[in-house]
């Protein structure tokens, strides 16, 4: 079996799983934030149920509208902070975590061979450590809560091997921006994209962290990675608790298998994440703001190289940059590593660790016809704004390199240029 069906085996109390099966699984942590929390809770309570199934398998966060924007945010916040009291739940508020996904692994929260489930669709993120993660409905979050179990059907895996090595300023980012735009935004529904490869066996934690986060763009039921050396280094240097280290058979079974090796920058064109063309094919569209961070790529690593891009450099006058780091844990390594200070001296604008600009209505919003060049994971119609407005996708380094010049720039090509 292959990593993702041993996982669900082991769930489902059963030797082994295969593809098409439904399992009746045991989850093994539930996260909500509070976007989809509240109607999570509102559901729970509708059950009839008194207490969760396990109030030390649930994690609450509040990272999308922090600090609240609005009454109605403050709302959603208040409700949060309510249940988990009630509950005894463990909450990171605000100006405690960050954004949910980068909390959750950084708190030790996922680990491998974990059924994990999340109300938002980007807790596939936590695959990176070789746990099945996925997103669930917020009613369907309620049942969790209130039984501890899951209905899930096994699905059919696709293996995606990825060999040789990254040139400079060429990141993960481009890597799973090529894959989303050959296989499709349709073209793995329901199915576990499973990451491979000595690319990926070099590759970080935080860049196996931005492959499997957007495996959801594509339709895929969880993205994931066989758990090695640096995934367990990581997850011990994170928490005391035990997990169990699965892993691919050899001669385990793939739907299909996809080769990838060659690369070079790449952007996503509005208005669909498979809309990938090289950066050389889009190079000269004007911009008027950039975005570093969100789930996706507000990571130190996203940070540092954006910031080895702007240092000594400005941002181009009528051009907003805005910064923000996925946690607090991320704010404070920048703090130490002089990172926000070089943004702030480029004339960027640094956030408080949130969702930030990458999910619509909060901050950074666009005016209709403006375009934004964001690090983030989807430029859907209305993402960041106006649907009048225009969201191309790239890596930090891309993002940051548009934002010196004033137009999407290929940052190879602005460093080896030594523009100002």
């Amino acid at each position: 079996m292959n990593i993702s069906e041993k996982i669900l085996a082991a769930a489902s109390g059963r030797d082994e799983v295969a593809p098409g099966e439904v399992v009746d699984a045991k989850v093994d942590v539930a996260m909500i934030n509070e976007i989809t929390g509240p109607l999570a809770i509102e559901a729970f309570r509708e059950i009839g149920v008194e207490r969760v199934w396990d109030k030390d398998r649930i994690v609450m966060v509040l990272d999308h509208q922090v600090p609240a924007d609005s009454v109605k945010s403050a709302i959603l916040h208040k409700v949060m902070r309510e249940f988990a009291e009630e509950q005894g739940i463990l909450l990171y508020d605000v100006g405690l975590g960050g954004v949910c996904h980068q909390v959750m692994l950084e708190k030790g929260h996922a680990r491998p061979g974990e059924l994990v489930v999340g109300a938002d669709s980007h807790t596939c993120t936590y695959g990176a450590l070789g746990a099945f993660a996925t997103g669930i409905g917020s009613t369907e979050m309620a049942a969790v809560f209130a039984t501890g179990r899951i209905w899930l059907r096994v699905p059919h895996t696709v293996l995606i091997r990825v060999t040789g090595r990254f040139q400079r300023f060429v990141t993960p980012k481009d890597l799973i921006l090529l894959i989303v735009g050959e296989v499709g935004a349709d073209g793995a529904i329901y199915k576990a994209l499973e990451f491979t490869g000595p690319t990926i066996e070099g590759m970080s934690i935080g860049g196996r962290m931005t492959l499997c986060n957007m495996a959801v763009e594509m339709g895929a039921k969880t993205g994931i990675i066989n758990p090695d050396k640096a995934a367990v280094a990581y997850v011990q240097s994170r928490t005391d608790k035990p997990f169990a280290l699965l892993r691919s058979d050899p001669d385990a079974d793939y739907e299909k298998t996809m080769e990838v090796s060659s690369l070079e920058p790449q952007v996503a064109c509005p208005h669909s994440v498979d809309n990938v063309k090289p950066v050389s094919e889009v190079e000269g569209t004007p911009v008027d703001q950039a975005f570093i961070g969100s789930c996706t790529n507000g990571r130190i690593e996203d940070l540092a190289v954006a910031a080895s891009i702007l240092k000594g450099r400005r941002v181009r006058k009528g051009v907003r940059l805005l910064v923000t780091p996925a946690s607090q844990e991320v704010y404070l390594e920048s703090l130490k590593l002089g990172l926000l200070e070089i943004f702030v001296k480029a004339g960027a604008y640094v956030c408080n660790p949130t969702c930030g600009a990458c999910f619509g209505g909060h901050m950074g919003l666009l005016a209709p016809g403006e375009t934004c060049i964001s690090s983030s994971n989807r430029n859907f119609v209305g993402r960041m704004g106006s649907p009048e407005a225009m969201i191309y996708l790239a890596s930090p380094a891309t993002v940051a390199a548009s934002a010196v010049v004033g137009e999407i720039t290929d940052p190879r090509r602005l460093m080896a240029e030594g523009r100002p």
